[in-house]
């Protein structure tokens, strides 16, 4: 297993002299200079669009230049290029990227994703639902502009472009290795089947990593393996909090807020909060809702017991991760290399951390832990790609092999002028009824959602369990929902979904209902019979508060008034799967 360093570029408020933006990037490059230095392997530089306080790393390629020069062997990571074309035009991206791996001499590690945060998605006028169409779309032409020469042209519904020599090429042949950035067990899956790396952001427990390792490994093996690369990148990362010392209590005291700030502005931005440009203070509202959201500082204690991501206690929850002793780190680490993850990254640089405290964990890090990785590591991968070897040779030959760009073609600025505009007519009548009708589905949904919520605002338990406890009204309720059904969005997911709803004053026993999922449609079914994939149990009132999207399901699960059981991992895919609009 492999080591790396994640940066955000977090810088909370107050912005005063400590925290000036000139300081937190100076700061951060000697940082990967010491993790260079000490033996680290990778360095991960997002990109983030007007996420004040939460990232302020807009333009990680600037960033991961200024680090390629100041360091000789770790390797740059973008992690990662959002790559719609309204946010980066494909070009620039293979540009850019080859460039820096050309100035590295050969350490780029070139991660890419989506989005989904309403400021950067807005803020770019980027429609939500057609985000993953334009990354497949987007990420093929650039694989291709890294490898034919020239490139032989795209006229898709999101860009266009004539057939042009993209230059430089990247130093590594075929390509910098491909990642993309996953947050649940079915985006690992969705790397797998594009045979890149998955890039794990949602901080999960080295038995639930086993769990996902298995997954992807099999979709790698599997003729569902279909690369958008011309290489195949087999890796899973998993992505944790860190600060070490050799007191718990002083290394719980150093690194404790920055990560509960990673958390909590994480989830500000992506579902839970609303945020004034200019104006929010994220800091501030952390410091007065911390508890609520799952970040209570006070349950975070030094007990010398195996480091857990997550804990819970007293009907609070928390998040820790690798914030303790070395040795507790260690066995962390252990479990991770046991579960078959092949990279673990920390965040170090986050909320309030110190700049020296950050220095000196690397330090420890790389004294008391690595050593005990790094024995016989290159055997153990070498062993991995020839296992691998067989799967990786049979994927490639599935992938649609490079193009070449039609004969003789000849530069003429006027005539590839008038062929955009006809590809985009004909796109505007392709496209115009699926827009329509996609468009008038999301009205009636906010209409729908708006009249839910005048009903059930300000109404007390009593009244929303006469309004949503018969079996008329659940009926009603969940036949609705399996109408908004999206198959795109459940990613392969086929089962059952139930629902135990427990009526107000336990008048009767609780009420089941089940939605099976299969053959791209869903059906809502009386009563919850066989083995769900997940089971969600709420009470009948608090269920109607969910649907009018009265309160959030953070608040509740926390509360001890909402149960989940089964797969969390899809208990998050499910409001989008049904027509919410996706919150991570």
């Amino acid at each position: 297993m492999r080591f790396g360093i994640f940066y955000e570029h977090q810088n909370p408020r107050p912005w005063e002299a400590e925290r000036t933006e000139h300081r937190l990037l100076k700061d951060a490059l000697e940082q990967v200079e010491v993790a260079d230095r000490v033996g680290f392997d990778y360095v991960w530089a997002v990109e983030h669009h007007f996420l004040e306080e939460y990232s302020h790393s807009s333009a990680p390629e600037v960033f991961l230049a200024a680090a390629a020069a100041r360091t000789a062997r770790i390797r740059l990571g973008h992690g990662i290029v959002q790559i719609p074309p309204k946010v980066n035009h494909p070009a620039r991206v293979a540009e850019r990227v080859a460039t820096l791996d050309l100035v590295s001499d050969g350490r780029v590690e070139f991660g890419t994703g989506e989005s989904s945060s309403a400021a950067e998605l807005g803020g770019f006028l980027v429609e939500r639902a057609r985000k993953r169409a334009m990354w497949e779309d987007a990420m093929d032409a650039i694989a291709r502009m890294f490898v034919e020469e020239p490139f032989a042209g795209r006229s898709s519904e999101f860009w266009q472009m004539p057939p042009r020599n993209v230059v430089p090429k990247p130093l590594q042949k075929p390509h910098p290795p491909l990642w993309v950035a996953c947050s649940r067990r079915e985006t690992i899956q969705f790397a797998a089947r594009n045979g890149i790396g998955a890039l794990s952001f949602s901080f999960v427990e080295p038995e639930d990593a086993a769990r996902w390792v298995q997954d992807y490994y099999a979709l790698i093996a599997s003729e569902e393996c279909v690369p958008v690369g011309f290489d195949v990148n087999p890796q899973v990362a998993v992505v944790l909090p860190m600060m070490l010392h050799e007191d718990e209590s002083t290394a719980i005291d150093r690194g404790i807020d920055g990560a509960h700030f990673f958390g909590y502005s994480l989830a500000h931005y992506y579902g839970m909060g609303n945020h004034r440009p200019g104006g929010t203070s994220v800091w501030k509202e952390f410091l007065a809702n911390r508890d609520e959201r799952g970040f209570a500082r006070r349950i975070v204690t030094p007990d010398a017991a195996p480091l857990a991501v997550r804990i819970m206690q007293h009907g609070l929850g928390s998040l820790r991760g690798a914030i303790g002793t070395p040795e507790q780190v260690l066995e962390l680490c252990r479990r991770y290399d046991a579960a078959g993850v092949d990279q673990v990254i920390f965040v170090l640089q986050a909320g309030p951390n110190k700049h020296d405290h950050t220095c000196e964990s690397l330090e420890l890090f790389a004294e008391r832990v690595i050593p005990h990785f790094a024995a016989g590591r290159e055997a153990k991968e070498r062993a991995k790609a020839e296992r691998l070897a067989p799967a990786v040779e049979a994927a490639l030959a599935r992938r649609p092999p490079a193009r070449d760009a039609p004969a003789r073609y000849v530069i003429d600025e006027a005539a590839e002028l008038e062929r955009a505009a006809r590809a985009r007519r004909r796109g505007d009548v392709r496209y115009i009824f699926t827009e329509l009708t996609g468009e008038a589905r999301r009205s009636l949904q906010r209409r729908g959602q708006e009249a839910l919520a005048r009903f059930v605002r300000g109404a007390s338990d009593e009244q929303l369990e006469r309004r949503f406890g018969s079996r008329v009204a659940q009926r009603a309720v969940f036949s609705g929902m399996a109408r908004q059904f999206e198959p795109r969005l459940a990613f392969g997911f086929e089962g059952d979904i139930a629902y135990e709803l427990v009526h107000h004053g336990n008048a009767r026993p609780p009420s089941r209902w089940t939605v099976r999922v299969g053959d791209g449609a869903a059906a809502a079914l009386p009563g919850a019979d066989g083995t769900p994939a997940i089971t969600f149990r709420v009470s009948v009132p608090d269920f109607a508060r969910l649907l009018a999207g009265e309160v959030d399901p953070q608040e509740l699960l926390f509360a001890g008034r909402f149960d989940v059981e089964g797969d969390i991992s899809l208990a998050m895919r499910v409001p989008e799967m049904f027509g919410a609009p996706p919150r991570f």
